[in-house]
Formats: C-alpha cells, sequence, structure tokens
C-alpha cells in the first residue's frame, strides 16, 4: 500500500497553567493537548494519525491541504 505523507495547519493556544491546547481546522473535532510545546506537537500528530485512520475505516475522504510523497 502506498503511503502518502500529508501536511496540516495547526493552531497552538497557550492555556493558563502554560500547558497548550492545538487544533487542526481542517480536520473538524481533531483536538489535542500537551503540557509543552513538543508534546503538544507529539500528541496532535497522533491524534492526526487517528483520525485519518479512522476516516479510512470508515471509507471517508481525508480531508488534505498539502501532500508530500
Amino acid at each position: 500500500m502506498k503511503h502518502t505523507r500529508m501536511r496540516y495547519t495547526v493552531l497552538m493556544d497557550r492555556d493558563a497553567d502554560g500547558s497548550y491546547t492545538v487544533t487542526v481546522p481542517s480536520l473538524k473535532g481533531c483536538i489535542s493537548q500537551g503540557d509543552n510545546w513538543d508534546e503538544a506537537l507529539k500528541n496532535i500528530e497522533e491524534a492526526i494519525a487517528g483520525y485519518s485512520e479512522t476516516l479510512r475505516i470508515l471509507k471517508k475522504p481525508v480531508p488534505c491541504l498539502h501532500q508530500r510523497r
């Protein structure tokens, strides 16, 4: 199976306690958080992968902005 690497814009908001909440505008409901910037990015990458895999299982189209082959 051929894999295509997708790139998404993410929005990172710093919370009052110093942690980060991250959303992916093009993937409705895809949200994660982390105690710091690096953890938040790692967590949203995992969330995007899970979101995309679920869409593939359901045979739904995976929204994309940028594709890298």
